[in-house]
């Protein structure tokens, strides 16, 4: 597969981590992978999670959805809340910490730019966010998940 990434940046000032990818395919199918929570798992670039619990078929804006994780091989369960909604152009969910997942998709010629973004500038603590190292540990993580999109919705 081509490699179509564009573009990606950790930015410490905006506390946004955020990859952009060409994708084969219309804004209304990707949106419909995003908005299905058991469709997060599969395209995970990051390795932590795994699958739904107690979800709802179709996320919308004020749905709660639970995910299994794992981290160093410790699993977890985390739940989510979707707080932006506005679909087929953005999704966004967030944790107990307040950080958000957000994907913003673009109409254009022949495919869609899609944006996620690790946003911890909603964060309870950004402090401890960066402590640790997440801005810039989730950007390759990101680039996987988009490829992860990509090759899902492009074969369908």
């Amino acid at each position: 597969m081509t490699d179509r990434r564009i573009d990606g940046a950790v930015d410490t000032d905006a506390r946004k981590t955020w990859a952009t990818r060409w994708i084969a395919a219309d804004p209304q199918t990707i949106f419909d992978v995003l908005a299905d929570p058991t469709q997060h798992g599969v395209i995970d670039g990051s390795g932590m999670v795994q699958t739904a619990v107690g979800t709802p078929e179709r996320l919308s804006m004020g749905s709660t959805f639970g995910m299994n994780m794992k981290i160093a091989r410790v699993p977890y369960r985390i739940g989510n809340t979707v707080v932006e909604f506005d679909e087929p152009n953005q999704i966004a969910w967030q944790h107990l910490g307040k950080h958000r997942w957000r994907y913003q998709l673009e109409a254009v010629d022949g495919g869609t730019l899609v944006t996620e973004t690790f946003d911890w500038s909603t964060a309870l603590v950004p402090k401890a966010i960066e402590l640790v190292g997440y801005p810039e540990r989730h950007l390759p993580g990101l680039h996987k998940t988009l490829e992860g999109l990509a090759e899902l919705v492009e074969t369908e």
